[in-house]
C-alpha cells in the first residue's frame, strides 16, 4: 500500500535498518508504528496536553492524517475503516526472505478498499 510519503521513509528507514543489521524484511511494521507516533503528536498538539482523557476525546472525534493514510477512530477506540489487511502469499521458494519483499509474490485479500487480488484456493495451487 503506496500511502504518500511511505516510499520515501522506507527508503531512510531501509538503509539505517540495513546499517544496523536489524530488520531483515524492512518494510512491514515500520510505517506503521510511525503512524502511531503520528496520531500521538497530533493529539497532543491539538489538546496541549498529555492526559490520557483529553487525548483519547481528541482522537475519538477527530481522523488524523498519517504516513498510511488518514485514521479515525470510533467511540470504542476501534478503527472506523479495517486496516487489519489479509495478505497471501505466492510464488514462494525455499526460505529466502528477500522473496517476502516482493510486492509480486503479495496480494492483498482484505479489506475490500486496499484488495489486490482474488484468494488461491486451495493453497497448494498458490505454489511454484
Amino acid at each position: 500500500m503506496q500511502f504518500p510519503g511511505v516510499t520515501e521513509f522506507l527508503s531512510k528507514y531501509q538503509a539505517r535498518a540495513a546499517a544496523e543489521g536489524t530488520d531483515p524484511l524492512r518494510y512491514n511494521m515500520p510505517p506503521w508504528g510511525y503512524a502511531d507516533l503520528q496520531i500521538l503528536e497530533a493529539a497532543i498538539r491539538a489538546t496541549s496536553s498529555i492526559d490520557d482523557a483529553k487525548l483519547a476525546a481528541y482522537l475519538h472525534a477527530n481522523a488524523v492524517h498519517t504516513i498510511v493514510g488518514d485514521i479515525a477512530f470510533g467511540p470504542e477506540g476501534e478503527w472506523t475503516v479495517s486496516r487489519m489487511l489479509q495478505v497471501q502469499y505466492r510464488n514462494i521458494h525455499g526460505n529466502g526472505l528477500a522473496q517476502f519483499t516482493r510486492m509480486d509474490n503479495q496480494v492483498i485479500l482484505t479489506p475490500a478498499q486496499f484488495k489486490t487480488g482474488e484468494i488461491i484456493y486451495p493453497m497448494a495451487d498458490a505454489r511454484p
